[in-house]
């Protein structure tokens, strides 16, 4: 074969070469612009920043940090209290009030009452409306002894907050209907949140009904169970002037919340006075 026939030989190898380059880099291109996975991609790979379908979220990945990050929300405030979204947390003054939360019940809210009654203070009752519905005589009783009644839901509905406005303006009235069934002039000036989960339109149609919404400054856990030294050494330790301090007479055993009252009782009448915060207020 003669050399220029060897060299256009050369020349059409190296042009099909050069061709056939070419067109592998434009359809990886092609590839690319059209977010379809090239053969022998490993799973979940992406191709040009695009995430597939089968890719998990990214919630593993580091947050691509902002310039000037936005501020976090702030509680909207209804009340004039000093507590969540303006709830009540201290009595406004020296005196310091007694809570008992979820009753009445059965077998412990009489013992409570009784104790009460042993060492003359008035508390305020915070009451279930499905638990005052079916205890009428309680409330009855708590009311006849001069104790204030609040309203703690119908159900202990922790999650009120995430409730329509209609839900949760229902749930606060069916309660109140409970608690008037048994007593119909009841001042029910009072309304409390399970588990102080407070949102700003719990706040609001509390008020709207005429119920200021009651947190609470000194909290022993009772409802845990924690023992009655560790209710007692908690009460003492946190109980200052002003304090509202927050028990249970009910929703679980409460035999070690009866049986610290026995101490507390003397204990916290020698250091304060106590008081069923006052109702007909808001």
């Amino acid at each position: 074969m003669s050399n220029r026939t060897m060299r256009g030989l050369g020349l059409v190898t190296l042009v099909l070469a050069t061709l056939l380059g070419s067109a592998y880099a434009l359809g990886r291109g092609l590839v690319a612009e059209m977010g379809v996975k090239p053969s022998g991609s490993p799973a979940n790979a992406n191709v040009n920043g695009t995430r597939y379908a089968d890719q998990p979220p990214a919630t593993s990945l580091a947050p691509t940090p902002s310039a000037s990050p936005s501020p976090s929300p702030q509680p909207v405030t209804n009340g004039d209290g000093d507590g969540p979204y303006g709830s009540l947390m201290s009595t406004g003054s020296s005196r310091v009030a007694l809570t008992f939360d979820d009753g009445p019940d059965p077998a412990y809210t009489p013992q409570v009452l009784a104790l009460l009654r042993q060492y003359g203070v008035k508390a305020t009752f915070c009451v279930v409306g499905e638990n005052a519905e079916s205890s009428p005589d309680l409330i009855q009783a708590i009311v006849s002894e001069g104790h204030t009644l609040c309203n703690h839901s119908w159900s202990h509905d922790e999650n009120m907050g995430k409730r329509s406005p209609d839900t949760i303006r229902a749930d606060l009235l069916r309660t109140n209907e409970a608690i008037r069934a048994a007593v119909p002039d009841a001042a029910i000036a009072y309304y409390r949140q399970p588990g102080g989960n407070w949102t700003s339109p719990i706040v609001s149609i509390a008020q709207d009904l005429g119920m200021t919404s009651l947190h609470w400054g000194v909290d022993p856990s009772d409802w845990q169970a924690p023992g009655v030294t560790r209710i007692i050494q908690r009460v003492l330790s946190q109980t200052e002037p002003g304090s509202i301090v927050l028990m249970h007479d009910a929703g679980g055993d409460r035999r070690g919340t009866v049986t610290a009252l026995e101490y507390l009782l003397p204990e916290l009448l020698s250091r304060f006075q106590l008081e069923a915060l006052p109702t007909g207020t808001t």
